[in-house]
């Protein structure tokens, strides 16, 4: 009896697996004009330091404190982009992805590019990191976008059309016109605003604006910029990462749970939910947060089943989509948006909340970093003039920790204190190697006989980094017996100085101040000053 009930088992096991069959769903489905438009919009934000050190994010250790590794984000998100041509996903962070990119071999590079041609993965914002927006000097904003930018364009011939500044802790005008409209960009997405800003901007359906930033300038400084209804996360119940509590869309009919037409009700629900606080039929849903899509096939498998369902449905309309394909969207309604021109700052995510204290914590960071921006300002002018080497040394490693210092839990002083420390030892073996880069190009300024290149400089220039304890050991030396010192003070910006500048204390029978402009690397005017 026991045998016969065995084998009935089988069998009935064997007709269940006959029965279930390769699924292929339908997820080309474009923009349309009748219905609720639901853009998808695949998304990681890595942060570029925060609870752990960039590297450590990079290759996932310490997880300890959090368990993230933008290594497996990307080294995931490409086969699960080649599994299905309509899937799409949008990176910011060039840091880690400029990392990423010089350990693939040329296939995959090729293939990236393969993906980012097609327009399946876009880059946007397209800096070193999500720059705060109320702390950095804006030249440092520019500089950390710039070196994004130009990687960009130099390996993929793209430029990034959309501002994407979802989590710095509220948001400037400057950021709105000269990082956003100046820069070219098309649009501009923020997650962060005042919690009651938030509430009367859904009531008025304004979440969405057209941006002036600048008085001055007017129009010509204005964006499309739109705030998120919650943050840069998924509407809840959306979320797919491998160890999510959503309930993962459950279409096998042989299985328990069975949960299509539950799934796509909530959708639905949620789609006409945000499209009543929103302008036009075109909505945005950011299908990701902090260091998600470490294992990209759970997110892209429930992302289909839902694009397939809900478009059989009918009630709504769910897409792949992208920031871009988003923004053109409106732009195709011709709607007239409210106008913005100021700030969204302070920032207060409940009563009594405000985000104002970064402002000024870890304030010895924030000199730091002002000072070496200052320094790396007039290490590249001196490099410059000397003329660029590829080869060390040069101010490559200053300009990458600079521009990694303006993320905003960088030089805002919201990260841990092994963090900060981290960011801080990078700024120092910057400014070592630039200071090679400023020694030799001020010897060849200063020995060059020749309007072209340089000679061999017998100069040694040393500089003084701790002048702020009046200690420079180039200069307390005895110069009585026929020995010279030359001080050579250089200045950086494009208008005269004048300041008091302080020395230790050495000997010296006489000093001759020669007073030097150059202007376009040419010497213009030389006059001696005896003392």
């Amino acid at each position: 009896m026991g045998v016969v009930e065995l084998i009935g088992v089988v069998v009935l096991l064997g007709v269940l697996c006959a029965e279930s069959k390769y699924m292929v769903y339908n997820t080309s489905a474009g923009i349309d004009g009748g219905k609720i438009n639901v853009h998808l919009v695949p998304h990681t934000h890595d942060d570029v330091g925060w609870l752990k050190t960039v590297d450590q994010y990079y290759v996932g250790s310490n997880n300890s404190i959090q368990g993230a590794c933008v290594q497996n984000v990307l080294d995931s998100l490409l086969p699960a982009l080649l599994a299905d041509k309509n899937r799409k996903f949008i990176y910011v962070e060039q840091a880690f992805f400029q990392r990423w990119w010089r350990d693939q071999s040329e296939l995959t590079q090729s293939i990236v590019k393969k993906v980012v041609s097609s327009g399946q993965l876009e880059f946007i914002n397209g800096g070193m990191c999500m720059h705060d927006e109320a702390v950095p000097h804006y030249i440092d904003m520019i500089d950390q976008t710039t070196l994004g930018h130009r990687f960009l364009k130099e390996e993929f011939g793209v430029t990034p059309r959309i501002g994407w500044q979802i989590d710095p802790f509220g948001h400037s005008a400057v950021q709105a016109y000269l990082l956003g409209a100046e820069v070219g960009f098309d649009s501009f997405f923020f997650g962060r605003i005042d919690y009651q800003d938030r509430i009367k901007r859904k009531k008025e359906r304004s979440l969405e604006v057209i941006w002036r930033g600048s008085k001055s300038l007017g129009s010509s400084a204005q964006i499309f910029a739109g705030a998120f209804p919650e943050n840069y996360e998924p509407p809840s119940g959306f979320y797919f990462e491998v160890n999510a509590d959503s309930p993962v869309v459950q279409d096998n009919v042989d299985l328990f749970d069975y949960n299509v037409q539950d799934r796509v009700n909530d959708f639905v629900a949620a789609a006409i939910a945000q499209a009543n606080i929103t302008r036009t039929n075109h909505i945005m849903w950011t299908m990701g947060t902090d260091f998600k899509y470490q294992y990209a096939h759970t997110w892209f498998r429930n992302m289909d089943k839902l694009i397939h369902y809900v478009n059989k449905d009918g009630r709504v309309n769910a897409l792949y989509s992208t920031p871009s394909i988003y923004t053109d969207a409106k732009y195709a309604t011709s709607k007239s948006w409210p106008l913005k021109v100021d700030d969204y700052f302070p920032y207060a995510d409940r009563a009594n909340a405000y985000w104002t204290g970064y402002y000024t914590s870890r304030p010895a960071l924030k000199f730091y970093v002002r000072i070496m921006s200052g320094y790396y300002l007039a290490a590249r002018q001196l490099e410059f003039f000397k003329g660029r080497r590829n080869s060390r040394p040069n101010t490559d490693a200053l300009a990458d920790a600079l521009a990694i210092a303006q993320h905003h839990d960088a030089v805002t002083g919201t990260e841990k204190q092994h963090v900060a420390n981290d960011y801080a030892k990078r700024l120092s073996i910057g400014y070592t190697e630039a200071e090679k880069v400023v020694a030799s190009s001020l010897a060849c300024l200063t020995d060059s006989k020749s309007s072209i290149g340089c000679g061999d400089s017998t100069t040694n220039f040393q500089q003084c980094p701790l002048l702020n304890i009046t200690y420079c050991p180039a200069s307390e030396t005895d110069l009585s017996h026929g020995k010279n010192l030359i001080v050579v003070i250089y200045n950086s910006l494009g208008w005269k100085r004048e300041d008091v500048v302080r020395f230790p204390p050495f000997i010296f029978p006489q000093l001759l101040v020669l007073d030097i402009e150059v202007v376009m690397g040419v010497m213009v005017r030389k006059k001696l000053i005896k003392i």
